[in-house]
């Protein structure tokens, strides 16, 4: 059953909308393996539960929360990216996660660039960080490619995460980051230009 009143996000590949639970099995499956690792897992059936549970409820509590990445033409999930805030969290965090398999080819940051758009411009953030394990070198690639940089005084979780702070809604709007960003994704999109070597999200 679809979630009322939660935002429907559209970009060149992609659709971000609300998690349901048809898309729960590869929630699952992505978070009881190794892929979860920087996420706290791999996880049990009953701690995969837990946070799904977690990411619907968080939506209803916070106002905001992670959107299921789908593919525009297939439907099939691909991961999720959104807003994150859960007791104990310093700021409000933008974070993301790719199933595996779906991982090269630009969606994490076609999601999480669209995603940061709307949290800030419809839903009036003024800022965001992102907390990463120092050992996800594919995070912080990604989080350095949307503009984020490594704020060292910035307040961690438990002390072992590192922070990466986005940039702020003025300086995502001057057009060059922003345009960087664009041309990238627009490069994913097109077989022809696609980039090689990237990291893997």
């Amino acid at each position: 059953m679809p979630m009322q009143n939660i935002p429907i996000i559209e970009t060149r590949r992609l659709v971000l909308r609300a998690p349901e639970t048809e898309d729960y099995p590869d929630f699952k499956a992505t978070f009881s393996s190794y892929r979860s690792r920087f996420m706290g897992g791999p996880l049990n059936k009953y701690e995969a539960w837990m946070l799904y549970a977690a990411e619907i409820g968080h939506w209803s509590i916070r106002g905001y929360g992670m959107w299921m990445i789908h593919d525009r033409e297939t439907d099939r999930t691909l991961g999720m990216a959104g807003g994150w805030s859960p007791a104990g969290w310093p700021e409000r965090e933008i974070a993301w996660i790719i199933w595996p398999g779906e991982a090269g080819k630009g969606y994490a940051l076609e999601a999480t660039h669209a995603a940061r758009l709307h949290l800030y411009e419809q839903m009036g953030w003024d800022g965001a960080v992102s907390y990463i394990d120092p050992k996800n070198l594919n995070s912080i690639r990604l989080a350095e490619r949307l503009g984020a940089v490594k704020d060292h005084a910035a307040q961690t979780i438990d002390g072992n995460d590192a922070v990466y702070r986005h940039p702020a809604p003025d300086r995502l709007r001057s057009g060059q980051l922003s345009d960087g960003i664009e041309l990238e994704i627009a490069h994913y999109s097109d077989p022809a230009l696609r980039p090689k070597g990237m990291p893997v999200d």
